[in-house]
């Protein structure tokens, strides 16, 4: 079950019954460990664990575009009613090295409909191929693109958002803090879903958490390998927000965590600092649930817990637009 801005984050006993259920499923047709294969390898692995619906959620119109010198592709979900809507910028997970728009496209989905506003999806730049800080700059580009089209996009710049999951939550809370540092766009909430924030592997769920649940130990030092250019940039709060210096004048948030998730702690410890600056935060812990839960919509594995956080996360992007 889910909690606000609990005192501190634990694991439940067991995972809930239909996350056991999914990963002893798993567990009974060994796959590839993304730590064991290359960088297209592992992307082909990705695509193939996340099932796609016959039929995608309806929403009012969706529209693919290229912006920015480089063409970075994007996808539009436009919600019900008329313009100007409040609008999430959205950056998806996939450790900077896989996942792309369409694998993200159900998430997107259920989020324009539920929050009732417009999404905008961005298929950065990956990793090893384009390391940081190229990936997070194709995100900056996409938040200036938000604001310089606002008025033929019809999005509301009085009601705009930044989030994204696990990578895509490193990045959209990275955005922040180079928005600030650069008196960039202004952002009205971040959403950061189980984010990684920091380049090390020493706290107690990465110890606790390091395999078994789906995401591992392993494959985080893989996916960071790839998108840093040395350790020193790991050091670098662009890439690891968690060692920022100050968050101060930063978006509110609503950042989550999962219990079974290597990156339960360093996302807890993120919105505790972002607390701790003055920011107005709300921290959802599901302490039953594993990392990837926000993707996992479509049968047959369309989980309570990833339906209960879109309602979650959805409710508190509405509370901040209204």
């Amino acid at each position: 079950m889910s909690s606000k801005k609990p005192t501190e984050v634990t694991a439940a006993d067991e995972p809930h019954p239909e996350i056991s259920g999914l990963l002893q499923q798993m567990g009974a047709a060994p796959a590839p460990t993304f730590n064991s294969l290359s960088p297209e390898g592992a992307r082909e692995l990705f695509n193939t664990m996340f099932p796609r619906p016959e039929e995608p959620e309806p929403v009012r119109d969706t529209i693919d575009l290229a912006i920015g010198d480089e063409g970075i592709p994007i996808r539009v979900y436009i919600p019900e009613g008329e313009g100007p809507y409040p609008t999430l910028l959205y950056l998806h997970g996939g450790g900077w090295v896989v996942g792309n728009i369409d694998l993200y496209d159900a998430t997107c989905r259920a989020i324009t409909n539920e929050a009732d506003c417009m999404v905008v999806s961005v298929d950065y730049r990956l990793a090893p191929e384009y390391e940081f800080p190229t990936p997070l700059e194709d995100c900056y580009t996409a938040a200036e693109w938000v604001f310089e089209t606002a008025e033929a996009m019809q999005i509301d710049t009085d009601n705009v958002a930044i989030g994204g999951d696990s990578a895509g939550g490193n990045l959209a809370a990275a955005v922040t803090l180079l928005a600030r540092e650069r008196d960039g766009p202004t952002f009205d909430q971040q959403l950061l879903i189980y984010p990684v924030t920091d380049h090390e592997f020493d706290t107690t769920s990465y110890q606790e958490n390091a395999e078994g649940y789906l995401l591992t130990k392993a494959d985080m030092e893989w996916f960071w390998d790839h998108y840093l250019r040395d350790d020193l940039d790991g050091m670098n709060p662009y890439a690891s927000p968690l060692k920022a210096e100050s968050l101060e004048g930063l978006p509110s948030a609503t950042v989550t965590t999962c219990g079974f998730d290597p990156l339960c702690d360093e996302g807890a410890a993120y919105a505790a600092r972002l607390e701790n600056a003055g920011i107005d935060v709300t921290h959802y812990h599901y302490d039953d649930a594993i990392h990837g839960i926000a993707q996992m919509l479509v049968e047959p594995m369309d989980l309570t817990r990833g339906r209960e956080l879109i309602d979650d996360v959805a409710t508190d992007l509405q509370r901040v637009f209204d």
